[in-house]
């Protein structure tokens, strides 16, 4: 999904300028404007610097046809949830930062973001276009609890009537359910959640400043209350670590009794620039697997067979899963307004 090259340019006098070029077959910019450095003396965000910064645009093209949707929002730039396999770490050398540490603790802000998405929603050149947000770094990151960026989008995306999906690991996006209820009056609207495993074990060694998994879980349930079509989003299955059966029976079971509207699977895949991250933690963790992964991963994705016979495993014990009764189909279920939610992100450890 990114591309291997990038450029920078800091000019002299006046504030500081991150201009980022992306180089793909169709060449597109972003451009960030540094103001401000900010770190918070409270223990949920003790470590963490945040970068606030002004953008010139926030729909992002995506480019090539690797993916099931054209334009992306992406209001932060790294992420506190530190998960140990996250393959957008590579994109935060884009900023001359590395993508261990650096990712995980210095979060860039596009502070200005709600009011150039409106800006570029009223354009007439767009179309009125899904946008996926959450597909690199999670717009409910623990950041998004001081920021609060993702109010001002969703309300204007729901202002413009454009559809629009959301993936998360954050329970706070139950917080803006009433936004999410009133723009699906008007548009197609769609959430899902990102667990892999419900070992707390697992959870804690892998991704240790999200809201456990079960949180996540009573998160989903509440968007499917409020009539928002919300699916699971099982991943990364981690080969040895969260593939045994009744690991991802858990997640099946806790996801359609929960009403997700779908469940799926994707086996962990090492992409170069996460690789590197991640191998370090699997030396330490889980010695006994690295010859394995060093056999499963001589590519990024993994053996199809593996991924297949996973993908099979986890289809079959959703076949056999009870679903809840009353989670109708996503496309034709009317949304109802609920009170809004209060919602607190989990702290880091």
């Amino acid at each position: 999904m990114f591309p291997p090259e990038a450029a920078f340019t800091r000019p002299k006098g006046g504030p500081d300028r991150i201009e980022q070029v992306f180089y793909s077959d169709r060449m597109a910019k972003e451009q960030l404007f540094e103001l401000a450095r900010r770190t918070f003396d409270t223990p949920e965000f003790r470590g963490i610097e945040c970068i606030e910064v002004e953008a010139k645009s926030v729909i992002n093209k995506v480019p090539g046809n690797a993916m099931p949707f054209d334009w992306t929002i992406n209001p932060y730039r790294g992420c506190v949830h530190a998960c140990v396999y996250c393959f957008a770490r590579p994109t935060h050398t884009y900023l001359d930062m590395n993508a261990g540490r650096d990712f995980e603790t210095k979060v860039v802000v596009k502070v200005n973001a709600p009011e150039v998405l409106r800006r570029e929603l009223a354009a007439k050149r767009w179309k009125g276009e899904h946008i996926a947000m959450g597909t690199n770094t999670d717009p409910y990151q623990r950041i998004e609890g001081r920021y609060q960026l993702m109010r001002g989008i969703i309300r204007a995306l729901a202002d413009h009537r454009n559809p629009f999906s959301i993936l998360t690991k954050g329970t706070l996006i139950t917080r803006d359910v009433d936004l999410l209820v009133e723009a699906a009056e008007h548009a197609e609207v769609s959430a899902a959640f990102s667990i892999g495993t419900l070992d707390e074990d697992v959870w804690r060694s892998t991704e240790p400043g999200t809201p456990s998994p079960r949180a996540r879980i009573e998160a989903l349930r509440t968007l499917v209350d409020a009539g928002i079509p919300t699916g699971v989003l099982m991943a990364p299955i981690l080969p040895g670590i969260s593939d045994r059966p009744e690991q991802m029976r858990a997640v099946v079971e806790a996801a359609l009794d929960a009403g997700a509207s779908h469940v799926s699977p994707i086996m962990l895949h090492l992409r170069p620039g996460v690789r590197e991250e991640f191998w370090p933690w699997l030396e330490q963790e889980h010695p006994e697997l690295v010859e394995r992964y060093a056999d499963l991963y001589r590519k990024p994705y993994g053996p199809k067979a593996e991924r297949d016979s996973l993908s099979s495993q986890v289809h079959r014990i959703i076949d056999r899963t009870p679903r809840r009764r009353d989670a109708l189909a996503p496309r034709f279920r009317r949304s109802r307004r609920p009170q809004q939610q209060k919602a607190e992100q989990l702290t880091m450890w």
